[in-house]
């Protein structure tokens, strides 16, 4: 499972049972940062719903490989994650991972308005999609 953690969101995102291709599920939104348990209950369900046996947490990290504020919040979201779900979090580089769904969504012409609607689960697909890859480099 592919997540990328924001402020106010989470995106998800799950591959095929075959590890080969990255799907968008959905996008849990919260009122408040720090309102993490219903975020986390939410994807303990989708855990168990798609059998997930590994999280991939995108790590935004600046663009001179530096960890900032950002990444501290997602580096503490994975220990929760770890603790809650029993599972392995893996943090993934997630540079260029929004930059990249904002511009599918531009591509297929979603309105502006629409787009914050489908960013995260999007961003999620290609950071998970981001990390397939990297295991079929070294098949």
């Amino acid at each position: 499972m592919g997540l990328d953690y924001g402020s106010k969101t989470v995106g998800i995102a799950v591959s095929d049972p075959l590890g080969i291709t990255a799907q968008g599920v959905e996008t849990i939104c919260r009122k408040e940062e720090n309102k993490l348990r219903r975020t986390c209950a939410r994807i303990e369900e989708l855990v168990q719903e798609y059998g997930v046996e590994e999280l991939i947490l995108g790590l935004p990290k600046h663009m001179n490989g530096e960890i900032g504020e950002r990444a501290e919040y997602a580096i503490r979201f994975a220990e929760m994650l770890k603790r809650r779900t029993g599972l392995p979090v893996k943090l993934w580089d997630e540079r260029l991972s929004s930059v990249s769904a904002e511009r599918v969504l531009i591509e297929n012409k979603v309105r502006r308005e629409n787009r914050k609607k489908y960013m995260d689960k999007l961003a999620a697909v290609f950071i998970l999609q981001s990390y397939l890859d990297s295991l079929q480099v070294h098949l």
